[in-house]
């Protein structure tokens, strides 16, 4: 099956997650913003009905699926008001990596409840000085015994308050060449020395964003994922899914701008037709439709290359589709808020925080000059700036 078109599976999963949203929805959301908690009713439901872990194994819980169907619930539930960000991270980032590296005891201690929801998993990479550059990543974990010890500070860490552990990257000397090399450890939220602080963000989200601070944070041998000498790869098998739902989560949100300016642009009328008759208003909407289309197109060739274990290709795909997602999900917001006017910036609609919400596409995970730096490097082979 090509990944341009979908399965009868894909088609089916697509519809059953849309009605789940359409029972949610963007008041459900907002409501749950304002009363500063989270949205724990959805998250709950989806993972009853298996749409959180239909990317994680069958034998423990999962659907047995990939990236693909993961990424069909996060978009679908994007386009209908009601995102969970925290399926970029819990299962897509952590369930997938300790799906593929985990040891059998923290495969069955961790993806059975990733699956339901009944567990969920932050990621802890980005750092106050190193940004974007995983090769930065001043965390350390050295050995002390058995144990690992990690020491270092972590930044805009999602969820970490909600979350039952927090899979950090952390950096070891590697015995034979002295040089430092990522590794993976799962932090428990209660471990002695892990502490946080919560970001003050203009960003209205459920989700917190946090700063961390690992002070000899003290781990047994078992809390390491994988194998020490794989570092890189593992930490890369996590990364690809993350940029791939990162465009889902662009996409269902330009989806949902997108819907709503449409809907209001048959129904406005201003002179004798409704505005949406007019071509200064119906031609960037079509646009918008368009380059999302064009978007979606990208992140299903990423999950697809992803999902047949060609690491090396979906690497370029899902940072393409991230790229592309993020420029899509800005523009198909813009326009919405401007079809609607100065009902765009009201309460009532719902698209006025979308113009923040949206730029979060292009900067996170890696910002769109990253991706760009990556394409004229590992695509074109041009000569690296930096």
């Amino acid at each position: 099956m090509s990944p341009a078109t979908e399965t009868e599976e894909h088609r089916a999963l697509r519809a059953a997650v849309a009605a789940l949203g359409r029972r949610y929805g963007r008041d459900y959301l907002t409501s749950a913003l304002r009363e500063d908690r989270h949205p724990t009713e959805l998250w709950a439901e989806a993972g009853k009905l298996g749409y959180l872990g239909v990317n994680l194994p069958e034998e423990y819980g999962g659907g047995g699926g990939g990236i693909a169907e993961l990424s069909i619930v996060l978009e679908e539930l994007g386009a209908a008001g009601c995102p969970l960000l925290m399926m970029v991270v819990s299962p897509a980032i952590c369930g997938t990596v300790i799906a593929r590296f985990g040891t059998g005891e923290q495969k069955r201690t961790w993806l059975p409840g990733l699956a339901d929801g009944t567990r969920t998993m932050a990621f802890g990479i980005t750092e106050p000085d190193a940004g974007s550059n995983s090769h930065r990543i001043t965390t350390t974990a050295r050995r002390d015994g058995a144990d690992w010890v990690l020491s270092g500070r972590k930044v805009f860490i999602s969820g970490v308050d909600i979350a039952d552990a927090t899979l950090v990257v952390g950096r070891t000397e590697d015995a034979r060449t002295g040089s430092l090399k990522p590794c993976l450890f799962i932090v428990p939220r209660d471990a002695d020395g892990f502490g946080r602080r919560q970001i003050d963000m203009e960003l209205q989200s459920a989700e917190k964003q946090f700063e961390l601070t690992l002070d000899d944070v003290r781990l047994p041998a078992e809390a390491l994922v994988g194998d020490e000498d794989a570092g890189l790869l593992q930490l890369f098998a996590g990364l690809n899914p993350e940029r791939v739902m990162t465009a889902a989560f662009a996409i269902g949100m330009g989806r949902f701008a997108l819907s709503r300016a449409v809907e209001y642009a048959r129904e406005r009328t201003v002179w004798k037709a409704p505005i949406g008759a007019h071509q200064a208003v119906a031609h960037p909407l079509a646009q918008a439709h368009i380059e999302l289309e064009l978007a979606r197109l990208m992140m299903q060739k990423a999950a697809h290359l992803y999902d047949s274990g060609d690491d090396v290709a979906a690497g370029e795909a899902a940072n393409m589709a991230k790229y592309a997602a993020g420029e899509a999900c800005v523009k198909a917001v813009d326009q919405a808020v401007h079809t609607l006017g100065g009902n765009g910036l009201t309460r009532e609609f719902g698209l006025a925080s979308l113009i923040t919400a949206s730029r979060v596409a292009r900067i996170a995970p890696v910002s769109r000059e990253m991706i760009l730096n990556y394409v004229s490097h590992q695509t074109l082979g041009l000569p690296k700036s930096y």
